[in-house]
């Protein structure tokens, strides 16, 4: 991935940086309530060395020498002869370790100076016990360095800077705790966005599609959450930026193969839920507002649902005229006044794909085909079924609309192989319910598109089912 595509997986991701941020600042901050406030004391030895003449070698060696023994002595600080000597000093009641890891010292760089530090929930506490240490330290170095009792001790440590008294809290500290924890949860976000980012097998562009069909892309069909309840949109808003992404889907097809032009077209998809039925809706609108002949085909004859947004009678059918109990010019039923036909599903059958592969069908088809310039056929999904695999090999060949976001490639790839086992052609994809906002819209708006006065607007036909306005009852 380049850095343009790690900003945009942030920008898309951008509610989950705000909930890891939100998450570890509320931890941060529950940490700081419960943290008892401590408090740290300072105190710096001088640490010399008593020179044996008064050369200036023997006073350089002679720093050398405290030095390196400061350094030794910061370990020591901490040690049990020290602390049990404070303990008994000023009547602790606390364990020398106790003692001891309330208490740090180190060496300043360069130097023969050494800071002891002592921290403890109270700040006067901490003094006391600071200068307690330091008095400590300083009788044991002068003990530790003698070479017997009557002699003097070369190394005598000296407390130049008197312990301090704290009224600052070393720990917590908000600021700096907050700051960390909001730190913490970005990264962590940003490490989710781009995990779940590398994690997501579904198809989001167009390209992507492209490269795992082979097929081209034929459009770009917007999301609209209203589509389930009025999918007619070619009808209800003619002029919106999703009516014109179906006229482009029209447009598209009717390029894909200008020396054969293909008249049957299947319209299917990999999974349910993908939109398929108002796909083939709409782009039969768009095909026959434009002067062709269309034949609108309820292939789905499991889960019918091109009757019902079309607000047609689907009693008799496709089905019906399978099985011979009607003629197909008598089970067409014209749609507006534009030339376009349906052939509903008719009654639901106990054994769809046998008649969908029957002789009868294939008869159908031609006779269809006589009548109408395209037959669009509204066909199952391909992986739970083999119809619509059986309808794309009696036909010229299948469109798959995919859902942006939902579908993913493997089902993608496992569509398309059912296609080509049966040796049926895949003329193209469809990517419905692509964003229209956000920073993964794929459409473009052009400022002229309108909705007609009034808004969308519902009637009822004679049975009850709800038909989108326009449509005709019959």
């Amino acid at each position: 991935m380049e850095l343009r595509e790690y900003l945009g997986v942030i920008r898309k991701q951008w509610m989950i940086l705000v909930l890891c941020a939100t998450l570890t600042v509320a931890i941060a901050a529950i940490m700081v309530l419960r943290t008892t406030p401590t408090y740290a004391s300072k105190a710096t030895l001088f640490v010399t060395v008593t020179p044996t003449d008064d050369s200036v070698v023997s006073a350089y060696q002679g720093s050398l020498f405290s030095q390196q023994r400061a350094r030794s002595y910061a370990d020591l600080v901490r040690g049990e002869a020290i602390t049990r000597g404070v303990i008994e000093e000023l009547g602790l009641s606390m364990s020398p370790a106790t003692l001891g890891s309330k208490i740090s010292a180190r060496v300043l760089p360069e130097t023969v100076l050494l800071e002891i530090t002592v921290t403890d929930t109270d700040p006067a506490r901490a003094q006391q016990l600071t200068s307690a240490v330091s008095a400590q330290f300083a009788t044991f170095v002068k003990d530790l360095e003698r070479p017997n009792a009557q002699s003097a001790s070369p190394i005598k440590a000296t407390v130049i800077d008197a312990p301090t008294l704290s009224t600052t809290p070393v720990t917590p500290q908000p600021s700096r705790t907050l700051t960390l924890g909001l730190l913490a949860g970005l990264v962590l976000g940003v490490a989710i966005a781009i995990l779940r980012e590398v994690l997501d097998t579904s198809v989001k562009t167009a390209e992507a599609l492209t490269a795992r069909t082979g097929a081209p892309n034929l459009g770009v069909i917007s999301h609209d959450a209203e589509a389930q309840a009025n999918p007619l949109v070619v009808h209800l808003e003619p002029r919106s930026p999703r009516a014109e992404a179906f006229r482009q889907l029209r447009t598209n097809l009717q390029f894909i193969d200008v020396d054969r032009h293909p008249k049957r077209i299947v319209i299917t998809s990999s999974v349910p839920s993908e939109g398929k039925t108002t796909t083939t809706c709409n782009l039969g609108l768009t095909l026959a507002q434009a002067g062709q002949r269309v034949v609108l085909v309820e292939g789905d004859i499991r889960r019918p649902k091109l009757a019902e947004y079309l607000g047609v009678e689907s009693a008799v059918g496709l089905t019906s005229v399978l099985i011979g109990r009607i003629a197909p010019e008598d089970a067409l039923q014209p749609w507006g006044d534009i030339p376009l036909d349906i052939l509903a599903s008719g009654p639901l059958p106990p054994n769809p794909s046998e008649l969908l592969q029957s002789r009868a069908m294939e008869l159908l088809l031609r006779e269809l085909e006589r009548r109408a310039d395209v037959i669009l056929i509204d066909a199952p999904p391909l992986l739970p079924v083999t119809d619509a695999a059986l309808l794309a090999r009696m036909s010229d060949g299948a469109v798959i609309v995919v859902r942006h976001g939902k579908t993913s490639t493997d089902q993608i790839e496992t569509a398309v192989g059912n296609l080509t086992k049966v040796d049926a052609r895949l003329l193209g994809t469809v990517l419905n319910m692509a964003p229209a906002k956000g920073p993964d819209a794929m459409t473009y708006g052009y400022g002229y598109g309108y909705t007609p006065e009034g808004g969308r607007r519902r009637s009822t036909s004679r049975d009850g089912v709800g038909v989108r306005a326009g449509a005709p009852t019959r």
